[in-house]
């Protein structure tokens, strides 16, 4: 049976993180800051923080994926640390669920925004979208390579789209610095549940930097290559977001920024006149399109990973003899987004993925201790900066964050865990006919 082959460097690895990381978020997040959080210097500090948290995240879990550069990610850390049902779990929930309904959410948002130059209604919005997941899919299935080159073209555009934006709004007519005003909070109560909810926002927006792992098996040098693109892609995001923010308030200020229901397109109308929605539009179709580009090519390495350990449907772990990808596994995660693109049923995305990630990312910085103690034996090529800390206390923040969030909204947070826990029945039916298959051919 043919195996996944290296083809990616170092730029093709960063580009998928950074690619992934910049979707529409940065586009629409700031004003939900906004609204939480009513002074320029906790919308900033929240971008700083969300920032040093991801960073933190990434430092940590980029030994794993030094040590085990396998496709996968996640579920291969957390099958080695713990058990194997912990890997299922985050496969289940990130292969199966979150990832096929980001796709699906995306490509929606994709097709909204072509609206904009291009009458849509409904079933035209639907139609575009399953277009665009039907026509990156087959990019991918192509070759990793083909997905790489169109990722690094579209990520490359999307950057320069956002430092266009920054300097814009900071250097031509229509901002001002009294738009900063007020700089610290006047007569504000508890900051701590709003500063949470805003950073549950943030989060979302730089959730992305572990996507990379996900292709390790296909990484050139992934010892190397794999935490410096972690860790690369996780700075130059939090340098963009945090700008792109200041930038935005330099123009419309904290109140007509959270009042903003799409903030980049006003805040474009302010300097560039009408052109400037136009031209926000595009960029958002450009960094919607790279993101879900980067989405598909990784996410599908997941299922992929899980079949191959007999716990998922055997076809789904097969590679193509002529493309050397995970063909199968891009088909399957295709159908299941197209589903959840033509029924809609992805509204509740947002909450669920950042509780989901961050019960898992923290239980990956565990792992990171737990097998410095088990497995001495484990070929470390990079060792997590800052360890034990940087790991502690990136589990601390999960722990406050997903507390935060389950007291703030308690419904959704259930229905996250709910959504895990579904997993669980599969697992075991899953593992009884793996054991099956091992007793008929002993």
């Amino acid at each position: 049976m043919p195996d996944l082959k290296r083809q990616l460097g170092l730029f093709d690895a960063t580009m998928i993180n950074v690619g992934t990381i910049i979707a529409s978020a940065i586009f629409i997040v700031p004003a939900q800051i906004a609204l939480q959080l009513h002074a320029t210097s906790l919308t900033v500090a929240v971008w700083v923080v969300g920032g040093i948290v991801s960073l933190l995240g990434a430092l940590s879990i980029a030994e794993l994926a030094a040590a085990m550069p396998e496709a996968g990610g996640g579920f291969v850390y957390l099958r080695e640390a713990y058990s194997p049902v912990w890997g299922w779990l985050y496969g289940w929930a990130n292969g199966i669920v979150i990832n096929p309904a980001s796709i699906a959410a995306i490509a929606v948002g994709f097709a909204g925004y072509l609206g904009h130059f291009v009458p849509l209604g409904d079933a035209g919005i639907k139609t575009v979208a399953i277009v665009s997941i039907v026509a990156l899919t087959a990019l991918n299935i192509l070759g990793v390579k083909a997905g790489a080159i169109t990722q690094n073209v579209l990520t490359l555009i999307k950057i320069a789209t956002v430092v266009a934006l920054i300097v814009v709004g900071l250097a031509l007519a229509g901002g001002s610095a009294a738009n900063f005003e007020p700089i610290w909070p006047q007569g504000e109560g508890h900051l701590i549940g709003p500063f949470g909810i805003a950073m549950v926002a943030v989060l979302w927006a730089y959730d992305g930097w572990i996507e990379t792992t996900y292709v390790g098996s296909e990484v050139i040098a992934p010892e190397r290559n794999l935490p410096r693109a972690i860790i690369y892609s996780a700075l130059i995001c939090m340098a963009l977001y945090i700008l792109v923010t200041v930038s935005f308030t330099y123009v419309l200020g904290p109140e007509r920024v959270a009042a903003s229901r799409l903030v980049a397109s006003d805040a474009a109308r302010v300097t560039l006149g009408a052109v400037g929605a136009g031209l926000v539009a595009a960029a958002i179709m450009v960094s919607t399109l790279g993101a879900n580009n980067g989405i598909i090519l990784t996410a599908a390495r997941v299922p992929y990973a899980m079949a191959r350990d007999g716990l998922l449907y055997a076809f789904i772990g097969k590679v193509h003899p002529r493309w050397l990808t995970p063909a199968n596994s891009l088909l399957v995660q295709a159908v299941i987004s197209i589903a959840l693109a033509l029924t809609g049923k992805y509204d509740w995305l947002y909450t669920y993925v950042v509780v989901a990630q961050f019960v898992f990312y923290a239980l990956m910085c565990g792992a990171v201790i737990r097998l410095r103690r088990r497995r001495t034996d484990l070929p470390r090529p990079y060792r997590a900066w800052g360890y034990p800390v940087t790991p502690i206390l990136f589990i601390g923040f999960s722990v406050w964050l997903v507390a935060n969030t389950i007291r703030e909204d308690p419904v959704n947070s259930a229905v996250a865990a709910g959504l895990i826990l579904v997993g669980l029945p599969l697992y075991f039916y899953f593992k009884s006919r793996q054991s099956s298959v091992v007793s008929s051919q002993s």
